[in-house]
């Protein structure tokens, strides 16, 4: 997954308050639920992996305490630092599955060049693929999608009448200035960012309309609408709702889809195909707006990932109370 800035203190503290740290097992206490009526792990010890970031660390430990909750025993590798590492840990057994996303599997771990759209074809694709060449099962994806995103203030996006980025690059091409768009570094130089975007779209915004900044900062830039009124963001960042922000519907479905899904050694889902129910059943409850909370509980609110998750598993049914 793309290099994300996101509250680094509070990712800090999140870690070091949370039990989700690397080789540890917290003693997260959860009891069945609808997951656990259905699907029984008894007997079934298997290594949990994810990233370091917000959104990693709480589908990490979501994942471990749904399996949990079935019996089965877990071993936590959560919060390893980014994607190669993750994905080595999965090549190499040291875990069996961790959640990742689906325009991260073509791009990355398949060295894929040519951008799909469309989420389910990404998904079928990586899925073929990643079993065929790596022996790693792509289980059912989330329709939750942190891809990359334009956003503006919701005062801003009412005052100058914009919804769509089809909107945005009319707004692009009449009025500049009130176009005015903030970025890092990586979103103007990926194909797949802003050179794409202006493609895509049929604008091109004036070089004294755009700013470059660290990722971190775009949020509360457009937020304050200075120096931009629009940025980049990442669809399922939890700043989107603390602070209000709106997100352009990609009315022309540029973005490449980063739905997250569960990537599972395949000799482990063949020995064990109850955990594709087990996750499969969490993976259809999440959703942009889940997301988007749950990494608010974090960033925003000082909670755990590990509390977050189970809070979250727990209000859904698919745990015990």
């Amino acid at each position: 997954m793309r290099n994300k800035t996101i509250f680094a203190v509070a990712i800090a503290a999140g870690i070091l308050l949370s039990g989700c740290s690397l080789g540890e097992a917290p003693p997260s206490g959860v009891t069945g639920g609808s997951l656990a009526k259905d699907s029984n792990l008894e007997g079934v010890k298997l290594a949990v992996g994810g990233k370091e970031f917000t959104e990693q660390l709480v589908l990490c430990e979501v994942a471990a305490q749904a399996l949990e909750s079935t019996g089965a025993e877990v071993r936590r590798s959560c919060g390893l630092s980014g994607t190669s590492s993750v994905r080595s840990a999965l090549t190499s057994g040291d875990i069996d599955l961790y959640w990742e996303y689906t325009g991260t599997g073509w791009i990355t771990h398949l060295g894929q060049t040519e951008p799909m759209a469309d989420p389910q074809k990404l998904y079928e694709a990586v899925a073929k693929q990643d079993e065929a060449k790596n022996s790693v099962t792509w289980l059912k994806p989330s329709q939750a999608n942190n891809t990359y995103a334009v956003a503006i203030s919701h005062e801003k996006a009412a005052e100058l009448h914009v919804k769509t980025m089809s909107d945005y690059a009319a707004l692009a091409t009449n009025d500049p200035a009130a176009a005015g768009f903030c970025g890092a570094a990586e979103f103007f130089g990926r194909n797949d960012g802003w050179p794409g975007v202006e493609n895509a779209y049929g604008f091109k915004l004036p070089r004294n309309n755009v700013s470059e900044l660290a990722a971190g900062a775009v949020y509360n830039s457009i937020d304050k609408a200075a120096p931009c009124n629009f940025g980049e963001v990442f669809a399922t960042d939890g700043r989107i709702e603390a602070l209000g922000l709106t997100v352009l519907e990609d009315d022309k479905n540029y973005f490449t889809p980063y739905n997250p899904a569960v990537s599972i050694r395949t000799e482990v889902i063949k020995a064990n195909p109850a955990v594709g129910d087990v996750l499969g059943k969490v993976a259809e409850a999440l959703t942009d707006e889940t997301l988007r909370q749950l990494n608010a509980k974090v960033d925003v609110d000082g909670k755990t990932p590990e509390e977050t998750a189970k809070t979250w598993l727990s209000e859904k049914g698919f745990i015990g109370a």
